[in-house]
């Protein structure tokens, strides 16, 4: 005669199991979400003038304390993600005029003029000139949104479209954009230059484009003309030293690495 003996043993196992399972994806879910990194203010860095002190009471958000949005704010991987792919819910569409210039090499630059859709708060002309960040041009969403921005408040915006980033714009000759030629910059702001006299100009440059604009700017005092300043967004300062840092695995560093080449792949062989 057998005997079936019942115990609790077995499904106390269970449990366990499971409650160390939901332990450890709550456990990824906040690391990976950095749910327990504090909030604070920025780090500023400046030399005390009479400019920073002008910037520091004119923009008291530089001072205070950054609050991300509820459990994703946190995280950087979801807001690229989220931003990149999605955009905004409203992404706005400003309307401009694309203007071409022949380079001397026979390359064609293109950049979008976008005017103003009211008067500047000075009264005065000034027009932004900006350099998006790598393969990125006037339709990416985040220079469409800057834009909008812009114009709403007085400001005429002439975005350069990296050469070779613009997927219906073939190339003129046997070369793209790299990450230290200024050429089709410089022919884009001696344009404003030539064609708006009277206009003052504020430099804008975004990742890779905060390279061109600070290079641009550093080459010739005669670029420097008629620049009230310039604003370099999340700008790389060593191309080399970037490199080694993207090969490595830390915050997923390889894998932005992999789509951005693979991104890089793409434009070059499109122009195959």
């Amino acid at each position: 005669m057998s005997v079936i003996l019942e115990t609790s043993e077995l499904p106390a196992v269970f449990d366990g199991v499971k409650l160390a399972a939901v332990a450890a994806v709550l456990y990824v879910i906040v690391r990976c979400l950095n749910l327990k990194s504090p909030t604070a203010p920025p780090e500023l860095i400046y030399q005390d003038s009479a400019l920073a002190r002008f910037l520091l009471k004119s923009c008291p958000l530089l001072t205070k304390e950054y609050i991300p949005p509820l459990i994703w704010g946190k995280s950087g991987h979801i807001q690229t993600a989220l931003y990149g792919k999605m955009g905004r819910v409203r992404s706005p569409h400003p309307y401009g005029l694309r203007k071409y210039l022949t380079m001397p090499d026979g390359a064609t630059a293109t950049f979008d003029l976008f005017e103003p859709r009211s008067e500047h708060c000075t009264g005065e002309d000034v027009t932004m000139v900006i350099c998006p960040g790598i393969a990125n041009h006037s339709e990416k969403q985040y220079i469409r949104t800057f834009v909008d921005y812009a114009q709403k408040n007085g400001y005429r915006c002439a975005v350069l479209n990296h050469l070779g980033a613009l997927p219906n714009i073939e190339l003129t000759s046997p070369r793209m954009f790299t990450y230290g030629c200024t050429w089709e910059f410089g022919a884009m702001v001696n344009y404003i230059k030539k064609t708006y006299p009277q206009t003052q100009l504020v430099v804008v440059g975004f990742s890779l484009g905060g390279n061109i604009v600070c290079k641009y700017l550093g080459e010739s005092q005669a670029n420097q003309e008629r620049v009230l300043c310039c604003v370099s967004v999340c700008q790389g300062y060593s191309a080399l030293r970037a490199q080694e840092t993207f090969m490595q695995w830390d915050h997923c560093r390889r894998f932005y690495n992999f789509l951005m080449a693979d991104n890089m792949k793409k434009i070059i062989l499109s122009h195959r």
